[in-house]
């Protein structure tokens, strides 16, 4: 399951002595998960925005926080970016994002992945955020996951006048996706009213007529059709700033899919939008313009929700994990027996 989810906006920075506590704990339970049900199942689990909460909520951050992603991938990326680990994260939140095809690029030599293919993928799931889901969101926080073979995304959004985060979670793929029904099992605390979703199977006609409108070199007539009826019927906001360089390099180069439109650079969110409202209003041929978002702690919480963190009942965990990893590793009879006593007690 992938999908998005809501997060008020929080400032500050997790104290160390959390941090430090949160990264030793991640430490054995991602290696139970791996040692257990093998990289690809963790994969899963971080694309899943229920676990990937639940596991800050376990660490003992934040519930609700926009905190949760940075603050959780950069233990993971602490933890996972070792030489005993075959995962590895990259990216993170404002200037660490735009470091994430540098490090792509190390992190697959480390571990033998196709580095740029990685980094297509990483281009194409923050470009479909900000552009493909118009949502009023900007990405500012972007982490890749990624093993030799499997590879994930995690990103979140900010709405500054509402002041909420909203998350993204990315299926877990080995070969380059298609854009539609990228968020599924989508989560939410709040959905908006309404938002150009293109990347809704809902939406695939009029994506079909978007990329038809840019190699027939109808847009920008199109586009005064548009104002036209607006101005008429009204209800509507239409976008008032085109790059029309980059609408006719579009056309010049004759995309024949939607993802062909949407990862030439400069070709931004308004652009996109303009394009779905004639494929609607001109062309009568809609776009989904539902919110695709929908609506646990163990130690305690970093502001004391529900209650605050017991630092010796944290490291006895640590402990007791330690020694969990330990069993794991031991013969399958062992190793069932202390998954059993292991379920009983988190119970």
């Amino acid at each position: 399951m992938s999908g998005e989810i809501y997060l008020p906006l929080h400032h500050g920075k997790a104290p160390y002595w959390l941090l430090n506590r949160m990264k030793k704990l991640a430490d054995p339970l991602i290696r139970l998960i791996i040692l257990e049900y093998g990289e690809e199942e963790f994969l899963e689990r971080i694309s899943n925005p229920i676990f990937f909460q639940s596991l800050s909520n376990v660490l003992g951050f934040d519930w609700n926080s926009s905190g949760v992603t940075t603050v959780l991938t950069g233990v993971l990326k602490a933890t996972l970016n070792r030489e005993d680990f075959s995962i590895r994260v990259a990216g993170g939140k404002g200037s660490n994002a735009l470091k994430t095809p540098e490090e792509v690029l190390k992190y697959s030599e480390e571990i033998g992945a196709d580095g740029n293919k990685i980094i297509q993928f990483s281009r194409f799931a923050a470009k479909a955020d900000n552009a493909a889901l118009i949502d009023g969101y900007s990405i500012y926080h972007h982490a890749i996951f990624f093993t030799p073979k499997y590879f994930t995304v995690v990103q979140q959004g900010m709405n500054e006048r509402e002041r909420m985060a909203r998350r993204y979670h990315w299926e877990v793929y080995s070969t380059l996706p298609e854009l539609e029904n990228v968020h599924e099992g989508i989560i939410a605390e709040r959905k908006e009213k309404e938002v150009v979703n293109m990347t809704s199977n809902l939406s695939r006609d009029a994506r079909k007529l978007c990329v038809d409108i840019i190699r027939d070199g109808s847009f920008k007539r199109d586009y005064r059709k548009l104002i036209s009826i607006v101005k008429w019927r009204g209800g509507l906001t239409v976008p008032k700033r085109i790059d029309w360089r980059i609408v006719e390099k579009a056309y010049n180069l004759q995309p024949e899919r939607f993802e062909d439109v949407l990862m030439l650079r400069g070709f931004g969110r308004e652009t996109i939008r303009a394009l779905a409202l004639i494929a609607d209003v001109v062309y009568n041929t809609e776009y989904d313009k539902t919110d695709p978002a929908k609506y646990c702690f163990a130690v305690g919480g970093k502001d004391g929700v529900p209650f605050p963190v017991r630092r010796d009942i944290y490291d006895e965990v640590i402990e007791f994990m330690r020694d969990a990893v330990k069993q794991a590793e031991l013969g399958d009879y062992d190793k069932k027996r202390m998954l059993e006593r292991l379920s009983r007690i988190w119970k």
